[in-house]
């Protein structure tokens, strides 16, 4: 195994060049996130919405943000109308994540959207954005991996692993995920 001496090889200089805020605003929303989001105290809603927009994120209306939520930059998140963010859901957006109307992610799921590259001795930064459309539901905790995107009306079932697209009205299940049966929605037109 070859050893790298040279910890300058270790910097992964696109997180300073990509990230798309100060240290002072980075800094800033660490409090504010540990404060009103991650703080399980805090059931406001329209207080969380208030600090993503000021933040800098797209927040629809009528979006429920439940308690002990952890979202990692409010500028690099959009979500449309009306879509629920569950209890203890980590959105790690490094990237962008979009998130569509009356999407529904439940309690502990997470959107990852960094991984690392193992193939090399620096362990590069990976990133890709995440795109949910309109009447996703993600299961509990479940976890779509960096450049998911997930079409209309897909659904991740619970403790499932996005790693690739998931075609609309489709129920999705396991490890990777797989297609298990389409989503019927009554009264759909």
């Amino acid at each position: 195994m070859k050893q790298v001496t040279d910890l300058s090889a270790y910097s992964n200089n696109w997180y300073k060049a990509e990230i798309g805020a100060s240290a002072i605003k980075r800094g800033l929303w660490y409090l504010i996130n540990v404060c009103f989001f991650i703080n399980p105290l805090n059931p406001f809603s329209s207080l969380k919405r208030i600090l993503l927009r000021w933040f800098g994120g797209k927040i629809g209306k009528g979006v429920v943000i439940k308690p002990a939520v952890n979202i990692k930059y409010p500028w690099k998140l959009t979500i449309g109308d009306h879509s629920w963010i569950g209890e203890k859901v980590w959105i790690d957006n490094l990237a962008n994540v979009t998130i569509g109307n009356n999407v529904c992610i439940s309690q502990g799921a997470m959107l990852l959207t960094g991984n690392h590259d193992y193939t090399k001795s620096t362990f590069d930064l990976m990133v890709a954005g995440i795109i949910l459309e309109n009447g996703v539901w993600i299961g509990a905790k479940a976890l779509v991996c960096p450049g998911v995107h997930v079409e209309s009306h897909a659904v991740l079932s619970a403790m499932s692993v996005a790693n690739k697209r998931l075609d609309a009205y489709t129920i999705y299940q396991g490890n990777p995920a797989v297609p298990v049966r389409e989503r019927l929605i009554e009264g759909a037109l």
